[in-house]
């Protein structure tokens, strides 16, 4: 790809050395060209994405409904047809409303869906909230998915980690390999970036969804996970979200609400700061604080990284 890119700037250079106005249309065309370029890109992984799907004999995807896991469940139900599952773990980690959006897509697109009940609460490890505290999590899930696998006789476990994950504070990362759950979007090298393009590609109604973690991530490692914090997060991240703001994060300091919300809808924030604070108070939280560095997913883990 680079190679041709080269060429394209090279020929253009010698054009637009004769007219100003060619240059420009020029350099109109070379970013077209570029964004073609770059953009048989994902169109590549997505095959690959599929042709090692269809190479598995039955999976479980560990489905939550957002950017990544509806991208696979689809190309997975696509490549697997009747050898395939999809399995969405419900827990006060995981918010009501992503489960009714999660039955939503799969009954829009006809990839069958079953609802498992774990629980965390009763893993001390967890609600102790350690750094690793994600380790604990997956390795309940996958625990489950294991066992869902099984008695469906489908062999692989797949999760929706990609690329970009590498890069991050992942103690999951050892759960997955210590159950054998695979991750083919990592393993065909699809970026969030390849994943939303894909996903648009395909209309998926994910495609621009923002990210989301659970919310035990909103609260400080070492400070125990309750499920009346849990709440009290979910509450106010439903209201910021109502309000029409798209990045949001509401990290519990309790007594304190610390609110990330994506920079460029900062000062809509501060403008609505009042109606803000009187309903995060009536939540329970009493202090409310506007943070200044914006919407950063995994901010926690700047703590420990």
């Amino acid at each position: 790809m680079k190679k041709e890119i080269s060429i394209i700037f090279l020929i253009l250079k010698r054009i637009g050395e004769y007219d100003t106005l060619i240059l420009y249309n020029s350099y109109l065309f070379t970013i077209f060209m570029m964004n073609y370029c770059i953009g048989g890109i994902w169109v590549d992984k997505l095959n690959q994405l599929r042709t090692l799907l269809k190479s598995y004999d039955g999976a479980v995807v560990a489905y939550s409904g957002g950017v990544d896991s509806t991208l696979l469940a689809v190309v997975a139900h696509e490549a697997l047809g009747g050898k395939f599952l999809a399995v969405t773990a419900v827990s006060p980690t995981y918010p009501e409303e992503q489960l009714s959006e999660a039955k939503e897509i799969a009954a829009k697109y006809g990839f069958p869906l079953q609802v498992i009940y774990t629980q965390e609460f009763e893993e001390p490890d967890f609600v102790a909230n350690p750094p690793n505290r994600c380790y604990y999590c997956k390795s309940a899930l996958f625990q489950e998915l294991r066992q869902v696998a099984a008695e469906k006789g489908l062999t692989e476990v797949l999760d929706g980690a990609n690329v970009d994950d590498l890069g991050d504070h992942r103690p999951g990362h050892q759960a997955a390999k210590e159950f054998q759950v695979r991750s083919p979007l990592q393993e065909v090298g699809m970026t969030k970036a390849d994943i939303r393009q894909a996903s648009r590609q395909l209309s998926l109604p994910t495609w621009n969804k923002p990210a989301y973690a659970c919310l035990a991530s909103r609260i400080p490692y070492g400070v125990s996970i309750t499920p009346e914090a849990l709440q009290r997060i979910d509450l106010a991240e439903q209201y910021l979200f109502s309000l029409g703001f798209v990045e949001v994060r509401v990290r519990d300091h309790y007594p304190v609400a610390r609110i990330e919300i994506g920079k460029g809808q900062l000062d809509s924030a501060w403008e609505q700061r009042e109606s803000i604070a009187k309903k995060l108070h009536e939540i329970g939280f009493l202090f409310v604080t506007l943070d200044l560095d914006g919407f950063r997913s995994g901010s926690m883990n700047a703590a420990i990284i």
